[in-house]
């Protein structure tokens, strides 16, 4: 049984560390190399940071472990929250959560929570039926996400944005750099692809063979798969805290990170968990 929890502590920390030093670092040169906003950076490390909770939990599904996996939305969104809000206070940037598009996201943020907790409580059943809903409320936080920060954030900001990029302009369409990025993001999933298939032969192992409550392997890996968005909610703002004035971009970057990471989390890769369940189990 110690064996077991060693071997899953080891494979998790792999994965955080590939994700943490390897993955979101890549990600986010690609993203400096294609010149994009700290809106759309930040949506890419969402992306990022949310492949440690697709793996896990697209291993937990094939294993049969569907409760797992509903856990692990809950414990990784509901971290990535207090993560967020911690990285916040430490980068002494609170007076930004005024802004009336970073409000709604951090609501909507909250309703992502929420959902799962309601489904566990209420014993909702996740089967296939709850995949096209959840892929239109997908769609519907993206198109509120993308409307707010049209509607509110200011015009001074969006003139902010042009000038650093105008600034960054020599990075833009370098296209060895670009492929360079994309060759080493392939690599890096394929790796990780294969660790995740070692975790999953453990959680297994410690579910079926040790009487290890689902509840608590759920939590473990919402715990461990939060870690990267961590890193990159600090990292958003300490890149933009440099300048007063980009102070708000850097809290852009790191809403939608948070945003972008729980949303992908329930809607889509607990869809993708409920198809492969529904398949295999």
């Amino acid at each position: 049984m110690i064996i077991e929890f060693i071997k899953l502590v080891f494979y998790a920390g792999v994965i955080v560390i590939i994700s943490k030093y390897i993955l979101v670092t890549t990600l986010r040169k690609l993203a400096e190399n294609l010149n994009l906003k700290p809106k759309t950076v930040g949506n890419i490390a969402g992306y990022a940071t949310s492949i440690p909770e697709l793996l896990t939990i697209g291993i937990s599904s094939f294993s049969g472990l569907i409760s797992a996996s509903i856990i692990n939305v809950i414990s990784s969104n509901i971290i990535n929250f207090i993560q967020y809000i911690i990285s916040v206070l430490l980068n002494k940037n609170q007076k930004t959560l005024g802004n009336k598009a970073i409000k709604i996201d951090l609501i909507l943020v909250i309703i992502t929570i929420i959902l799962p907790v309601l489904f566990v409580v209420f014993k909702i059943e996740l089967n296939l039926g709850m995949v096209p809903i959840f892929l239109i409320l997908y769609i519907l936080f993206l198109y509120l996400n993308t409307n707010v920060h049209k509607l509110y954030l200011s015009r001074q900001d969006s003139i902010l944005e042009r000038k650093i990029e105008k600034e960054e302009k020599w990075e833009k369409n370098n296209r060895k750099k670009t492929i360079k990025y994309i060759f080493y993001l392939l690599s890096i999933g394929c790796l990780l692809f294969f660790i995740s298939k070692l975790l999953g032969n453990t959680l297994e192992n410690l579910c079926n063979y040790f009487g290890i409550l689902q509840i608590i392997i759920g939590i473990l890996l919402g715990f461990i798969t939060s870690i990267p968005e961590l890193i990159t909610f600090f990292e958003s703002q300490r890149h933009y805290n440099k300048k007063k004035e980009q102070v708000i971009l850097g809290m852009v970057e790191a809403t939608n990170n948070l945003f972008t990471s729980n949303i992908l989390n329930l809607f889509i890769i607990q869809s993708i968990g409920i198809v492969i369940y529904s398949i295999f189990s």
